[in-house]
């Protein structure tokens, strides 16, 4: 089977003001290295529409029709001090949402070995009822309960190594015994949350704050002796992965010091994981990584590890 990688041209229509971090051409320099003679083997799929039976599995219907009606016909609108929507937002986020359940539909169905949705805006932000922090709708929690009532898995994770903790996802499966929520993010750091002490209405989440500075061989020893454990005890049938890369030592949003090898190395610890545990299920999303350059380079790097898993 096939690595899939799901992506499509309306995300170029959620255009975001000038220096704003979340802009177009994050999408752009992993489209053009991703198109490379050594991502042949890709499976390449045109990211579907969502659906509002998809987005409602989160969010309330009138919180979806309040996003579909703040999108201006012309020009731009803040939701936030961050989150700003324009004529293709909606549409743009309902894609991201369409995107990351096809990959649940085609990997759980055996077409796909795994997958890698390149998708924005990113969505792990995205409370109940609340945009924030460039996100509109929760894309992972999203999926994750899409595969469990569409496809009846019992119970999947959710791991989140973007350097942001993923405080809309924490919210969306707070209280679902049935997902967990594994995020480890710098603390101190917006959005302020993501202490150890926040772990679910059923001891569902684990929160793994990194300090400043850390480098990435601090998590990845902290997964292989702490939190792949706990993961294997909760037993999930299937992986989830928001796929920040803002942990880089260049991307100007922190202050951690991750290099592009150890997003790999912890791609491949997720891997094995899920093909111990989840019969090789995984579904990837992009969430953050704001240095074009070194977002090309783990963008790469994720892919590959989940294409050799693939093999």
């Amino acid at each position: 089977m096939k690595t899939g990688y799901l992506t499509h041209s309306d995300y170029d229509l959620h255009i975001t003001p000038d220096g704003h971090p979340e802009q177009v051409d994050r999408l752009n320099v992993i489209n053009e290295r991703l198109s490379k003679l050594d991502f042949n083997d890709l499976e390449k799929i045109l990211s579907p529409m969502g659906t509002y039976d998809q987005v409602t599995l989160c969010h309330p219907r009138e919180y979806v029709d309040y996003i579909k009606n703040s999108c201006p016909p012309v020009g731009s609108v803040s939701l936030d001090g961050d989150t700003h929507v324009n004529s293709g937002s909606f549409n743009a986020a309902m894609r991201a949402v369409g995107s990351i359940c096809e990959a649940v539909d085609l990997v759980v169905n055996r077409n796909l070995q795994n997958a890698f949705c390149a998708s924005r805006p990113p969505g792990h932000h995205a409370e109940k009822a609340k945009p924030m922090g460039f996100c509109l709708f929760g894309t992972i929690a999203i999926a994750a309960k899409y595969a469990m009532k569409t496809h009846g898995l019992s119970r999947v994770a959710i791991i989140d190594f973007d350097v942001h903790h993923g405080n809309g996802t924490q919210n969306l499966v707070w209280d679902d015994p049935n997902i967990m929520f594994v995020s480890s993010q710098q603390i101190p750091l917006w959005p302020g949350t993501g202490e150890r002490h926040e772990t679910g209405a059923f001891n569902n989440i684990i929160n793994y704050p990194l300090n400043p500075d850390m480098d990435g061989q601090d998590l990845i020893e902290a997964y292989k002796k702490e939190i792949l454990p706990k993961i294997a005890e909760f037993e999930p049938e299937m992986l989830f992965i928001s796929a920040g890369f803002d942990a880089h030592v260049n991307d100007p949003l922190a202050n951690l010091n991750f290099t592009t090898n150890d997003f790999k190395i912890l791609t491949k610890l997720l891997c094995k994981f899920a093909d111990t545990y989840c019969k090789g299920r995984v579904v990837s999303t992009l969430e953050g990584g704001y240095d074009l350059p070194s977002l090309r380079e783990c963008v790469d790097a994720h892919v590959k590890v989940l294409m050799e898993h693939a093999k």
